[in-house]
Formats: structure tokens, C-alpha cells, sequence
């Protein structure tokens, strides 16, 4: 089947991601991804006049985000095409990209610009009126924490999501820990030569700016929040809950930051590719939808919806990333599709370099695609869950692009 989209090679960015409350967190998260986005164009030589569309995607609302897309691309000077701005919690990153994927099969735009931003820190405090309410008091949420903690099609946490899962399967918190320590193996991967593996997308060290964006505020050599990781470490934690297994290295962190990419036809990627011998195709998407409170189990029918699409099984792919929020993700993923659990997420994932929601994903494709062309090529898959028992899935392809 034809491809749903390309993507250039090097047409895409991602900046640090930095623990909450920590050097991003005094930027907004629309104005900063304006800025980073800016920047990032302008150095891989891709004008504005490029894009017919543009996609904003964010979970956290951030002073006048009510504008969204519109004032995004209006700051970075392209006030000449619109576009939608998509929340779907963790999976907001693989929507965007369908999103994009479906204006181009429509014929509705030509090359999309997708952004992602969020900032987990200093969440807003949302008040909702009830004029009809006792005293006319109406009600009010702590917009990140809030909703962290409670599902209201269930009043359960996300970590309870785990546990369910965790409980089911019979996973324990010693198979937890053994895929905590090999993921921080696969992280340090990426920080070897000087970080050479991120820097093929990320700018390092990161100049983070001042809260009005004029000039530098300080600069940082990587992902902020990283914690070392040892058997003798990881041993001393209890689980999170008394009766449960997840621990706290079993689940990843808050964090701040953004991530842009281009999405167009074969042509035009080509004329946007930093090196036009490498094809970066968009074959196939997946969605799907667990059981309440039992989110990490979404990740499998998405991947099979996903891999249906494209035509191919596990066993042909070359690479695996996920998002995965907990450690029982990945061994879940592993018992039933027949996954290598030790080979997937090479160079990172969300669990060791944390989880700014919107961006998370982006990030974590773009790490799928500079994989597979270190292994030459091939078809890779990316997996995550979000909020609602939901996943999504999508499958990409690098090739020769002669």
C-alpha cells in the first residue's frame, strides 16, 4: 500500500526534556515552542513558505492557549495557514501525526508543520462557575494533578492502571525493577561520544531563554531529572501503594518541554531531507481502548490494529519504542505479542527521560526513526497509552530513498 505521508530526514526537533519545576519551568509552553521552533527551521535551512498547514499539540492550557494553532504559527510569522489544536493526553503526539497524515491523503494541505508542547509544571488551577451551586460556589480542579490522580469514569489513579495490570499478569516488582535497569542501560546508549545520538536531533548544550525570550537564561547539557540507576538503588524503594508492586523508578516523571516535526508527500520530502538517500515513511496507525482501569493493556490491540494496516507482524519489524509510563508496560507488551524485552527502546524512553504528556511521543519517534537508520532501515513501531484505558500505535518505515 502507498505511504500515509513522509516525514524529511532531520526535518524534525525536540529540545531537552526537564523535570518539572525545573529550567523550563518558567517558560510558556505555546510562546517557548514558537521559539524553539523558529530556531530549529531556520537551521535546517526549511522556510515558512514550506507549509500549507500546521498542527498544534497540547494537554496543559497555558495563558491564552484558547488561540492554539492560529497564534502558534502566527508568532513564528506564518500567518498565512491554520490548523487544529489537538489534545488527547499522551497519545496527543500520534494523533497530531494522523491528523497530518489524513489532510495529506484529503488533499487538503500539502507539508504540515506539527508542533507539540507542554509544561507539567506550575499546572493552571482551573474554576469552574455554578451559579446554581450552594452560595453559587461552583467547583474547581488542579488541571495537571489533579487529573494525574483521578480517572472520573472511575475515580482511580493512573498508577492503580499499573497495579491492575501488574496484579493480573502476576508482574512483580523484581521484573519491574530488571526493565528499569535495562532501560537506563539503553538511555545511556544515547550519552555515549559526547551524546552523539542526541544531538543528530536535539540541540545541545540547550540555551533555555528568558521568560520574556530575549537572550539566554542558562544553559543545559541534557535531559534534566535523570536519576542514577542501580540494582542496589532500585532495591531499597517499596511499592508506591502498601498492597501494590509499582515503585517509584517503575514509572516515569512530570516533565516539561517540545517537540516539532514536518509531515508532507514523497516529493517534497525529499526536497526538505537533510540527506535525500533516506526515506521516512508514515505506513500505519492504530487506536484502541482497555478495560476501565486497566490502561497499559490499550497498547496491544493498538499495535495489532497498527501492524494489520501496514501489512507486517512483529517479527518484521526493526525497531520498537513506547511510551510507557510504567515498567509494566513494556513486559506486558513483551508476554503478548512476543516482543524482545530487552532490545526495545534503545537509546530511551519515557520512563528514564520523563513525560511532558503532548511532546512525548514526538520525541520518542523521532528516536524510533534515527534507530532504524543506524540499522540501515527498516520498519519500526512506536506504542503508547493514555489517559481514558486508550493507545495508540503507529508504524513508519526508513528506506533508500534513491
Amino acid at each position: 500500500m502507498p505511504s500515509l505521508g513522509e516525514i524529511p530526514y532531520g526535518g524534525y526537533w525536540s529540545t531537552p526534556f526537564a523535570k518539572w519545576q525545573g529550567s523550563l519551568q518558567h517558560l510558556h509552553s505555546v510562546r517557548f515552542a514558537a521559539h524553539v521552533a523558529r530556531q530549529a527551521l531556520k537551521a535546517r535551512g526549511i522556510s515558512l513558505d514550506a507549509f500549507d498547514f500546521g498542527i498544534l499539540g497540547i494537554t496543559v492550557p497555558q495563558h491564552r492557549s484558547f488561540y492554539g494553532a492560529p497564534w502558534l504559527f502566527g508568532m513564528l510569522g506564518a500567518g498565512t495557514f491554520a490548523g487544529p489544536t489537538i489534545s488527547q493526553a499522551c497519545a496527543t503526539s500520534a494523533r497530531c501525526l494522523l491528523a497530518a497524515a489524513q489532510e495529506l491523503a484529503s488533499g487538503a494541505a500539502g507539508t504540515t508543520l506539527v508542533v507539540t508542547t507542554d509544561r507539567c509544571s506550575n499546572g493552571p488551577h482551573v474554576y469552574y462557575p455554578a451559579p446554581r451551586g450552594p452560595g453559587g460556589t461552583g467547583t474547581h480542579e488542579d488541571w495537571v494533578l489533579d487529573n494525574f490522580s483521578c480517572d472520573p469514569c472511575g475515580d482511580h489513579s493512573m498508577l492503580q492502571t499499573a497495579e491492575n495490570v501488574a496484579r493480573k499478569y502476576g508482574i512483580s516488582t523484581e521484573e519491574q525493577h530488571d526493565v528499569v535497569l535495562r532501560r537506563y542501560e539503553q538511555y545511556a546508549m544515547a550519552l555515549a561520544d559526547d551524546r552523539a545520538f542526541q544531538k543528530r536531533y536535539m540541540e545541545l548544550p540547550f540555551p533555555v531563554p528568558k521568560p520574556d525570550f530575549r537572550g539566554v537564561a542558562l544553559e543545559i547539557d541534557g535531559d534534566e531529572g535523570i536519576y542514577e540507576t542501580s540494582r542496589a538503588s532500585v532495591a531499597k524503594l517499596e511499592p508506591v501503594f502498601a498492597d501494590g508492586s509499582v515503585t517509584f523508578a517503575g514509572q516515569t516523571h512530570p516533565a516539561d518541554g517540545t517537540v516539532g516535526m514536518v509531515v508532507t508527500g514523497r516529493d517534497r520530502a525529499r526536497e526538505l531531507s537533510c540527506d535525500r538517500s533516506i526515506r521516512i515513511s508514515l505506513e500505519g496507525f492504530g487506536s484502541a481502548r482497555a478495560a476501565l482501569a486497566f490502561m497499559p493493556e490499550a497498547i496491544v490491540p493498538a499495535s495489532r490494529k497498527a501492524l494489520e494496516v501496514t501489512g507486517i507482524g512483529i517479527a518484521d519489524l526493526t525497531a520498537i519504542k513506547s511510551h510507557n509510563p510504567f515498567a509494566v508496560n513494556d513486559i506486558l507488551f513483551s508476554r503478548e505479542t512476543g516482543a524482545d524485552l530487552d532490545n526495545m527502546n534503545n537509546y530511551g524512553c519515557s520512563l528514564i527521560w520523563g513525560h511532558p504528556q503532548g511532546p512525548t511521543g514526538l520525541r520518542t519517534i523521532i528516536e524510533l526513526i534515527e534507530e532504524l537508520v543506524i540499522e540501515g532501515g527498516g520498519y519500526g513501531l512506536f506504542q503508547g497509552c493514555a489517559a481514558g484505558d486508550t493507545a495508540m500505535a503507529v508504524v513508519l518505515k526508513v528506506e533508500d530513498g534513491a
